[in-house]
């Protein structure tokens, strides 16, 4: 898969350093994979969440943390929208 939004994680991982090898882990996989639809991708991560929209969150950090993507299985893309705590998390508008 392509990893689109670098950026966000980047800066995120700058700012909770406890994050950084939990992140770059992820990229690593992320990069490395291949999903052609939801299920496969919850073979690898049964625990992240595929909400509408082809979006998926996944739990970063023992679910300190949760990473909002958007997967484009037919192009082969996952672009990051958002990183946040959970709590954080429970604030953002996901409709």
């Amino acid at each position: 898969m392509k990893l689109v939004g670098r950026k966000i994680l980047y800066d995120y991982k700058e700012k909770h350093s406890d994050s950084k090898l939990h992140i770059a882990s992820w990229e690593a996989e992320v990069e490395e994979a291949q999903w052609n639809t939801p299920h496969e991708l919850k073979l690898r991560y049964p625990k992240a969440s595929i909400l509408g929209n082809l979006r998926v969150v996944f739990d970063i950090c023992g679910n300190r943390y949760r990473l909002l993507t958007i997967v484009n299985y037919k192009n082969q893309i996952v672009f990051v929208e958002k990183i946040g705590t959970h709590k954080e998390y429970d604030k953002w508008k996901l409709g």
